[in-house]
Order: structure tokens, then C-alpha cells, then sequence
């Protein structure tokens, strides 16, 4: 019922094949959130009324848990051709900065979507506000002045039923004042809070009498000093999709509890000419290795066990970025995982395979060394030089070629040489034969060795008349294994990171009896100098290539023409299975 098109996004199939013969067919391939949709659009709504939103909360730097209500909430704009807008829940001033915005902006885009409409919760302050009071003359809220304590014992447990407090029945007029002089500033932080009144005996605890708004003496990164009180999410939430005409507010599985106090708030101002969102939820994708809390996350940057939000073995979509990720890659995954009712524990091999598989098709060639051993061909002529025909991507013919340099002495790397090794072993050992990539067959003759018994230089020869691509006889020579190399003289010194995953349990966050911090992988990143071909003297942050047999690769912001600095963005196959078994 989908088809995957040019740019790897799954499209609705009756779009693209009209002669599809039934609904029936064609709503077999919905998730569960498209059918309420359709369900939606055979009865009260049109398909002009839809509209979806994103709204983050500006605390922190969006991770792959957002990149996947992302590409679900810009993924229904796109099938039903609807706006979504971009709306910040910025009802906290205490955790939220302009910085997050503009982070989130960037990521949003990045990941190749369009917002309609830019919002922010704090652009409905005032009207929020009046709605509160409004509810306070209409006796559905008031002013409580308990400890948060005291309202935690009053408000019950989920077996026992809450009692009304001391303060729930004061009168409208008294609400009025001190909400009033909430507003001016005039109380301390956590002396009143204003509640709704609904029902203290409630199965929902939820709904025994939720706060609406608290005092909070903090500047907001937009009205600044304002407002001295500040609305809950609870609130803010219904209110904003209503003045939005958001159609669907689609949520995680935790605000299921809150879906009755977000329809008993609409309940109280919508307009029965206006469209009435609703709230419906999905499950987390969970990523093995990988906790997405943002206070988890920042205590990982406050801790320095990582580098900042935008470290590359963080799973927030801006460290993703800089390690090389692609977004065609991200929202490729998203659409595998698709959207469930239950939470599920999604492998992260499953988004590195879909990393490697756009990185196949897009990503150029190159020959680099990150453990070089010196190879000289003693039987090439010294202080010689050649350039060789490469290939800058044998799957795309559109990729043209590049020249390589080649001298009589190499580098290859040190795994790939033995003195002695058994059949299984395909790569250089002594009296065996090699291909050198884009070159020539290599047979190594001798070796030479350090003080400590470490072999430092291997002594080849080589066969001239076995260069790759003359269509002779000696140059189709069959040899088994073939090796990547760079020239001495013409190699370019690089700094790699070698990245590996953050966590060593599959799960860091679902241990009652272990800290998260624990499980802290010590060997998630190897810094390394490797040796690189001449023609990645002049790359660009951001650019990404294949270093042959080795990974893919991307240059890091840190790069320089002085320094270059590349990050492993993923290996070609997943070792870590192989290398956990082996602990």
C-alpha cells in the first residue's frame, strides 16, 4: 500500500496509482493515527481543517525521540497536504533559552521539513490569562496557598480519594485579588498557585484540582520580566492547538492520563463554531544504547562525559548531524519503525543500517590509513611518481573519477600485514600477493622490526605489468585480497575520531537498581592521527566519504585547512555484536 519514491519517503499509494481498486485496500496500509484521521474526514472534519503541530520545549537540544514525532507530524502534513506548525512550549522561563530555539529551528530544517506558522506558547499569555480568570468567576478555580506538601497529602494516591483543601472554596472575589496580585508580582515563588476546580474523589489524579499557573520571578526569553506568573503545560497546552485550529495533537503514550483534563479545559471556552482539536497518543521509539531524557542528557554535558549537546555519541539530532548522519537517513528510520500503541525497544543497528545504506549511494570514495605500516617497493624506481585513474563512486555514474598518487613508498594498515598467517587470511603476508587498489600486484619479501619485536616496514616488489585498468593480461591477473594505501610523500596528517556507541547495556535507563552513568561506555570515542590521499586537502565541514574497507566519514566543524578533523559516522558493517561476544 506504499511506495517508497525518488527521495526514499513512503507515498500514499492511491496518490500515485489511481486505478487502486478499493478504500478497503488502501486504509490497510494506515497506522493507527492515519485511520483516526480518515475516520475523521468521513465524519465532522474536512480535509482543509487539518492541520498538525511540533511543539518542543525550548530546555535543551531536540534528540531522536523528537526526530521521530518530527517526521510524524510533518509526514501527516505532507500526505494530506496540511500545514504544521512549529510551536514552542515556552511556559518555563527557568529552563528555557533563545539559544534552544534556534537550535531547534536549525534541526527542524535540517531535517528537511516546513513549518507553516512559528509559535510560542507565551504568545497566548494574555489570553490564557483571561481565560483563568474567567474560570475563577465561574467558580471552577481558585487561589490554594498550601505547601506543595501539604497539597501532595491532600490531593490522595491512586487507591485513596483526595479531600478538598482548606482554601478550595474561597470566594470568587478573594481569587480575583490575590491572582491579581500574583500577576503584579507582589508573592513569593511557591506562596499561591492558582488551580482548577473539578473533582478532588477523581480516579484521574489528574483531575483532583490541577494547578493552572505558579509564581515565578524569572525573566522569559521573550517578555522578559512581564509576567511574574506562568502558566502549566496542562493549561497551555488544549488552549494553544484550539487558538492554533491544530486538528490532531498527537502525543506520547505518557499524556494519555492528561487527555481528560485537556478536553475538561476546551470544555470550558471552545467555541462549537470553531474546530475542537484532539488529543491522541503514540508510543516512544526506544534506541538501544541510547537514553533520550533531556535532564539525562544534560547531565552527560554537565559531567564533561561528553562534549556539549552536539557531541557525536550524543543521540540529539545536531550531534547526529556532526557525526555524519543524513536526515534522508533518520526519516528513513523513522518510517521502518513506524507508529505503534506500545513502546518497544528499537535496536540502534536498525538507524545505522539505514545510515550506511544512504552513505552507499551518496557518498564518494577515498583511501585513507588510521594505523599505517610503511610499505616500500623496493623494485619502483626511486624518487618516481604516478597518478592513477579512482573512481569516486562505482555505484553512481554520475560520480566521475579522481588521481590518486602512487610512489615507491605506502602506507597500509598494519592489520593488513602477517608474517605468517593461514589460507583464511587474504591480505599481505610474506611471499604473498596483493592488489593495491586502483594499482598494481605487491609481493612482500622481507619485513624489518623495532627493538621491542614490532614490525615497522614491510619490503615489497611489485609487478609493473599488473597495473588495474590497462586490459592486459598481467592486469587481470587474479590475486584474493585487495588493499587500500595512500603515498608517503603526498599524504595528508588527519585527526579521527573514532566513535563508538555511549552506552555498553542495551538498555541504561531501565535498571531500578543501577544509575544510567554506569553503563557509560569508557571506549566510546578513540582519537587517532591517520593518513589520508591528497585529495581531501581542500574539504569543506560537513562533507562526507567512504574511507574504502574502513567506514564512512565526515569532516567535523573542529576542521581547518591547518588541521583537518574527520568523525566515524559509522563503521561498514555492525562489529559491535562480534565485539561484545568476544568480551
Amino acid at each position: 500500500m506504499l511506495q517508497r519514491g525518488k527521495n526514499g519517503r513512503t507515498t500514499h499509494f492511491s496518490y500515485i496509482c489511481p486505478t487502486f481498486k478499493s478504500m478497503e485496500e488502501i486504509t490497510k496500509s494506515l497506522n493507527f493515527i492515519e485511520h483516526i484521521i480518515e475516520e475523521d474526514l468521513e465524519g465532522s472534519y474536512s480535509k482543509n481543517e487539518l492541520r498538525f503541530r511540533f511543539p518542543p520545549e525550548p530546555n535543551g537540544y531536540l534528540h531522536l525521540g523528537h526526530a521521530s514525532s518530527i517526521c510524524l507530524n510533518f509526514g501527516l502534513g505532507e500526505r494530506y497536504d496540511a500545514p504544521v506548525n512549529l510551536r514552542f512550549d515556552d511556559t518555563n522561563p527557568a529552563k528555557e533559552e533563545s539559544a534552544y530555539v534556534e537550535a531547534i529551528k536549525k534541526d527542524v530544517a535540517w531535517m528537511g521539513f516546513h513549518w507553516d506558522k512559528e509559535c510560542y506558547a507565551s504568545d497566548y499569555f494574555e489570553q490564557l490569562y483571561k481565560w483563568a480568570v474567567q474560570l475563577i468567576k465561574e467558580g471552577k478555580a481558585y487561589v490554594d496557598s498550601q505547601s506543595s506538601e501539604e497539597m501532595a497529602k491532600q490531593k490522595g494516591s491512586p487507591t485513596t480519594p483526595g479531600i478538598a483543601g482548606p482554601y478550595r472554596n474561597r470566594s470568587a472575589e478573594e481569587n480575583l485579588d490575590l491572582f491579581e496580585r500574583m500577576k503584579n508580582g507582589e508573592f513569593e515563588e511557591g506562596v499561591h498557585v492558582l488551580r482548577a476546580k473539578i473533582d478532588m474523589e477523581s480516579p484521574n489524579m489528574l483531575m483532583r484540582d490541577p494547578i493552572l499557573y505558579r509564581v515565578l520571578h524569572k525573566a522569559h526569553h521573550r517578555t522578559n520580566t512581564d509576567w511574574c506568573i506562568y502558566p502549566m503545560y496542562d493549561w497551555t497546552h488544549g488552549q494553544s492547538d484550539y487558538l492554533e485550529q491544530v486538528s490532531h495533537s498527537l502525543c506520547t503514550l505518557e499524556f494519555l492520563p492528561h487527555r481528560e483534563l485537556y478536553d475538561w479545559c476546551l470544555d470550558q471556552l471552545v467555541d462549537k463554531d470553531k474546530l475542537r482539536p484532539k488529543q491522541r497518543e503514540f508510543a516512544r521509539r526506544n534506541l538501544s544504547h541510547t537514553v533520550v531524557s533531556k535532564r539525562k542528557l544534560l547531565e552527560l554535558v554537565e559531567e564533561g562525559v561528553v562534549s556539549g549537546w552536539d557531541d557525536p555519541r550524543m543521540p540529539t539530532i545536531s550531534g547526529l548531524r556532526r557525526r555524519g548522519y543524513t536526515p534522508e537517513a533518520i526519516r528513513n528510520f523513522a518510517d521502518t519503525v513506524g507508529i505503534a500503541k506500545r513502546e518497544n525497544l528499537v535496536d540502534v543497528s536498525l538507524l545505522e543500517f539505514h545510515v550506511r545504506e544512504h552513505l552507499n549511494r551518496i557518498a564518494p570514495r577515498v583511501m585513507a590509513v588510521l594505523d599505517p605500516l610503511k610499505v616500500v617497493i623496493t623494485n619502483y624506481p626511486e624518487g618516481s611518481e604516478e597518478w592513477l585513474e579512482a573512481e569516486n563512486n562505482p555505484g553512481d555514474d554520475q560520480a566521475g573519477s579522481r588521481q590518486v598518487p602512487f610512489s615507491r613508498e605506502l602506507y597500509i594498515e598494519k592489520a593488513d600485514f602477517k608474517e605468517e598467517a593461514n589460507r583464511k587470511f587474504f591480505r599481505l603476508k610474506l611471499g604473498g600477493e596483493v592488489r593495491l587498489k586502483n594499482g598494481y600486484i605487491i609481493k612482500a619479501e622481507s619485513c624489518t622490526k623495532d627493538t621491542d619485536g614490532n614490525i615497522i616496514e614491510v619490503q615489497c616488489t611489485y609487478d609493473p605489468k599488473s597495473k588495474s585498468g590497462t586490459g592486459t593480461e598481467e592486469s587481470l591477473r587474479k590475486v584474493k585480497g585487495t588493499l587500500h594505501w595512500v603515498s608517503v610523500s603526498h599524504a595528508i596528517p588527519a585527526r579521527v575520531n573514532l566513535y563508538d556507541r555511549l552506552f555498553t547495556d542495551e538498555n541504561p535507563d531501565g535498571h531500578k537498581d543501577k544509575d544510567f552513568m554506569e553503563f557509560v561506555n569508557t571506549d566510546s570515542l578513540e582519537t587517532i592521527t591517520a593518513f589520508l590521499e591528497p585529495s581531501l586537502k581542500n574539504v569543506k565541514v560537513g562533507d562526507r566519504f567512504q574511507f574504502q574497507r574502513l567506514g564512512y566519514f565526515n569532516v567535523d566543524k573542529e576542521s581547518s585547512s591547518e588541521q583537518l578533523v574527520f568523525n566515524r559516522t559509522v563503521t561498514l558493517r555492525d562489529t559491535w555484536a562480534k565485539i561484545q561476544q568476544k568480551k
